[in-house]
Formats: C-alpha cells, structure tokens, sequence
C-alpha cells in the first residue's frame, strides 16, 4: 500500500474515535467522517505497520443509517463524532465497542446488555469548556478542530445546555467591547484562556469560570454587570493559569460575584458543585447509571461499601440510604470537602470521605483486615492502578460494581480481577454522551465460588 493510492471500500466499522474502518486485503484503514456501510473512494494519507489512514474523496452509495447531522459545524468541530449516524444505530455500535473490548483485551466472552440511550438525546450536557483565541486577528471562542488545536467558533452547540450560548455572547461582547487581551498558547502571552460554564438542570443555577494567564481581569465588574442578564447565575469565578499546558483550569479561584459554588439535584439528593468538581456531564443519564449501580450493588442495609475515585461523594450518598456505613476515597482535596458538604447537606452521617489517592490508600486497608461486602469504584479513563485492584481482591467483597467510561481499561481491569478469583455477571452500558464516540458501562462482579 502506497501514499496517495486510490481504493474503492466499504465501511464495517467504527474505531473507539469514530473514525471509519474499511478494509484493504484484509488490511485496515481508518478514515474520518465515514460510516458503517458507505461505500466510498478513499486516498491513503499515511501507512503504518498495522493500519492505514486515509481520507474521502468521493462518497458512492452512502449508508442507510446515515442522516443530516443538525449542526453546521459537524466535520468542523472535534466534539460530536457521530451525529451523521442515526441514533439508534449509535447504540448498536457503543455495544458492539464494548463486547469486542471485553472479547480483544479482556478475553471475556461474556454478554453484553444493549445500551440505556436517551429518548431525547439533545442539549444533555451540563458543563462546557470553551477555547479562547485569535484567528487572523478575530476573536475565536467555540471547540477545537478534530486532532488540532484550531479553534472552531461556535455560536450555538446542539448537546450543550441552550443557556451556555446566551453567556458565550456575552463574553464575547465584553472582550471585543473593552480590548481585552486573548491567550496565545504558542508564546504563553495574552490574558483569557478559556470559558467553562456549569449549569444546574435541576435547579437552574448556573456558574461561569473565566480561566485567565494572570491573577486579575481589566475590567471584570462590567462583566459581572453584563452576566446577571443570565437566568439562575449564582457564580463568577476567575481561574488562574499562567502554565504553559494543555489542563484547562489552574488551582486557585477568585469568587467574583456569588457563591463558589453551584447547586444541583440528582433523584432526590442535592449536590454542591465548586469549580474543579467532577459531576457526570449528562445528569438524566447519570440517574439512570446510578440506579443500576444500586441494582447491582444489592444493599440490604447491613453491608460497609467502599467507594473507590468517589469525586464530590455522588455514588457514595447513594449507596449510603441502603448500606450500614461507606467509605469514598478521592485523591483530590476540594472534592473530598465538596463530599463531606453534601454528606451533611443531605443529612446523610454514614458515610466516611477519606482524602488521597486510591492506590495508597487500598493497600494499607487490605493489610489492616477491612473486608467490605460490596466495593464500587468508577475511576478515570486510565481506569485503575493494579495495586487497587490487587488490594479489592485481597479484600474478598462479595460483589464490585465497575463503572467505567473507557471500554479498553474496562477490559484490562476486569482481566486482573477475573484472574484474581471474580467473574463478570452483567455488563450494562449506558449512553451518557449522544452524538460521540464515548459510552459508560457499569459491570457486576462476584467471586466465583459465590
């Protein structure tokens, strides 16, 4: 296979991207904005050992799940990778994504539920973080371009929350009105980075976070002024970040009208939600993730449940309405005080946050004896350290429930644990992030001989 040679191909597949995967003699190319089932023309761009890339050039019989994605800026922005594939079959693929993970990596046959989707899978997320910069000097807030650091302006997101567009015009105005300097990532110069805005679908409040390369804002009470025009706002936040890096927001906050924090509700339990929480981006979903974790926890109300990676304490406060007593464990500091907020916020004293990172902590608790019957753990997309998962099995629970947001550490993690003595009864995956390429999965693991 050569640069620049030509083949006609039919789609099979989607990579854990959403890229296209045709197959040339059995050798796989991967090709952007393509769909299971197109037939097409492609010209190869790169060759690789084990995989080519190629591009479009002409599109012959398109696929029949194929559809007219909404947004203009689809093929443009990197944050929706699949919406020109009809919703259902969406599903079918993030299933399908999930089995062969477990099958490649895990070497777990096992049967894999069909996907929990939404039935209105649109304007779901309750937080988003815009790029700010300069484009042949205009102003550019929106999303990065796929694989690039190209910003995409954007003026309306057809999975973000509609508020979140008022408050991007408002900034917008504010900085081109008062001459405000932008970032410039290349020479590490210029004031305003980035925008992250949270909103909370259940109450309506809503925190804007301005992440700057600096400790002040010109002119920042004109902004505070403009804002209010926005329905529910409860906070103005400054986020210092003068690092030359890819991580959005810095460590340090400066409250600059309301609260530090905002307010949501998932069920019946409320959260406070500072800047740096974690809190799942797609909250009717996330109740609908969080019922089967309980399904699958089985909680008779005599069990110690350990939650592992437990953030601001969401799955650990419920779990604790139907356990004897749980213990989250987090690693980073403010979430664990967000965590024992919402413990007492809720009225809920039967729950223990312990502050540090899980594989120091997992070790040192096997070794002093502590057996809980159910360990829940939903760690970050690099899943979890071995010594966390030697330190669970050492702990012989009668039953881990896995959410992951990551079919391929899903599979590595599940591989140890199987080894070490449990098997893999259910695996659940549920549909958090409509119109990409990303899918959460909750597994219910027992030991063996139980």
């Amino acid at each position: 296979m050569k640069l620049n040679e030509k083949f006609t191909v039919t789609i099979e597949d989607l990579t854990h991207e959403g890229e296209g995967v045709a197959k040339v003699d059995g050798f796989p190319l991967f090709i952007p904005n393509a769909l299971p089932g197109d037939e097409m023309v492609v010209m190869v761009t790169r060759v690789r050992k084990n995989f080519g890339l190629a591009s479009k050039q002409q599109l012959i019989n398109p696929s029949p799940n194929r559809v007219n994605p909404l947004c203009e800026l689809f093929n443009q922005c990197g944050g929706c990778q699949t919406m020109s594939l009809n919703y259902p079959t969406q599903l079918i693929f993030k299933e399908k994504r999930v089995s062969d993970s477990l099958k490649r990596i895990g070497k777990i046959d096992t049967v894999v539920k069909p996907v929990l989707g939404m039935k209105e899978p649109w304007h779901y997320r309750n937080k988003a973080q815009f790029p700010i910069g300069l484009s042949h000097h205009k102003l550019s807030i929106g999303f990065y371009r796929q694989g690039s650091h190209d910003i995409i302006d954007t003026r309306k997101c057809h999975i973000q929350h509609s508020i979140m567009e008022n408050v991007v015009k408002i900034l917008r105005d504010f900085l081109e009105k008062e001459h405000i300097s932008i970032y410039n990532e290349t020479t590490n110069t210029g004031l305003v980075r980035h925008l992250v805005t949270k909103v909370g679908f259940a109450t309506g409040e809503v925190m804007v976070i301005l992440v700057i390369n600096g400790k002040h804002l010109p002119k920042s009470h004109l902004l505070v002024e403009a804002l209010q025009q926005v329905n529910g706002l409860v906070s103005v936040v400054l986020n210092e970040n003068t690092k030359r890096t890819n991580v959005i927001m810095g460590k340090e906050n400066q409250v600059i009208f309301g609260k530090a924090y905002l307010t949501d509700r998932l069920h019946h339990l409320d959260f406070q939600i500072s800047p740096h929480a974690f809190f799942q981006v797609n909250p009717a979903q996330t109740e609908v993730l969080y019922d089967k974790v309980l399904e699958m926890a089985s909680l008779t109300g005599s069990e110690t449940v350990m939650d592992l990676y437990c953030g601001i304490g969401t799955i650990s406060l419920f779990l604790a309405q139907k356990a004897r007593k749980v213990i989250g464990i987090e690693s980073v500091e403010p979430a664990v005080e967000d965590a024992r907020a919402n413990a007492h916020l809720n009225h809920i004293s039967n729950v223990e946050f312990m502050a540090g990172p899980a594989e120091n902590w997992m070790p040192q608790l096997a070794q002093s004896g502590i057996q809980p019957e159910v360990i829940v753990v939903d760690p970050p997309r690099k899943g979890c350290d071995e010594v966390v998962l030697l330190a669970m099995i050492q702990m012989n629970p009668d039953r881990i429930v896995y959410v992951s947001c990551n079919p391929a550490t899903l599979a590595r993690d599940l591989r140890i644990l199987e080894d070490g003595g449990y098997q893999t009864l259910e695996v659940q995956p549920v549909d958090l992030f409509p119109h990409t390429s990303h899918v959460e999965t909750v597994v219910l693991m027992s030991r063996a001989e139980k």
